[in-house]
């Protein structure tokens, strides 16, 4: 794990000026850890005073982590970090005043300040965290006749806001109605349907770009126009998970035939 966390830190690590000009962005799935990066130079910083505050307006500045000549001084500390923010007190000789925020949440987003108020000048390096929540989509069909299935695709408590689309398997995107949206403390609610025509496996995608994330559930969803001489051919579309096998099985009133549709001749 501290390997893991090590490389993470080298691939996010970059030295400020000193400026606190241009943020750094992490992002971070919500209960993952983030590493929030600090350095400024290769020196030992073990008898130096370095602070991390969160948000840029003075008027509402929380005390994140401080770390004091090799004491870590947080009675200040905001209730919102205590016990779940650390440094890596084994990189303090290679200048490094990075930390890490472990089980993070939505409200942990926002700007962050690392400041060595004691150098002159003083230096300070700004980051931003941003937090998602990607929870993974679900699929269901709604209803569905002879030649059509409806179906909905639901993604709930997402952040950022994702982009939800249908997607046929070979990955091009399925007409669809217009998507009806709900946020409720800063967690969004997306429900898209549509109607197809054509037997396919069908995926409902949430992207979220702001976080890198992509994310998809696939259903196999059969549609079937079949012929039938003297009668009436009635096709019931179901879920493939939904029947305990793929084979057919005849039944006196009609034929379960295969990839989840049923037959009724009448």
């Amino acid at each position: 794990m501290k390997l893991l966390l090590l490389v993470s830190f080298l691939s996010l690590w970059r030295r400020s000026d000193g400026t606190g000009a241009a943020p750094i962005k992490v992002l971070v799935k919500e209960g993952d850890e983030a590493i929030l990066p600090c350095s400024f130079s290769s020196e030992n910083i073990r008898q130096e005073l370095f602070d991390w505050k969160k948000d840029k307006d003075k008027k509402d500045m929380k005390e994140v982590f401080m770390y004091d000549k090799g004491n870590e001084r947080n009675s200040a500390q905001d209730e919102q970090f205590r016990g779940r923010v650390f440094h890596f007190p084994e990189h303090l000789d290679e200048g490094n005043a990075s930390i890490v925020i472990r089980a993070t949440k939505l409200t942990d987003s926002g700007n962050y300040t690392c400041l060595f108020p004691l150098l002159v000048p003083e230096r300070r390096s700004n980051v931003e965290l941003v937090v998602g929540a990607a929870p993974k989509p679900s699929a269901t069909i709604l209803d569905g006749t002879t030649v059509w299935a409806r179906l909905r695709c639901s993604v709930h408590g997402a952040f950022p806001k994702p982009d939800v689309q249908w997607q046929n398997r070979a990955g091009d995107i399925v007409p669809a109605e217009e998507p009806q949206v709900s946020e409720r403390g800063g967690r969004y609610d997306i429900i898209l349907q549509t109607t197809v025509t054509k037997t396919d496996h069908y995926r409902c995608v949430s992207t979220q770009e702001e976080i890198n994330h992509r994310i998809y559930t696939e259903t196999y969803v059969p549609v079937h126009v079949l012929a039938s001489r003297g009668g009436v051919l009635w096709v019931i579309v179901l879920l493939e998970e939904d029947i305990g096998s793929n084979q057919a099985l005849s039944t006196g009133y009609g034929m379960a035939l295969q990839n989840g549709v049923i037959a009724f001749l009448i």
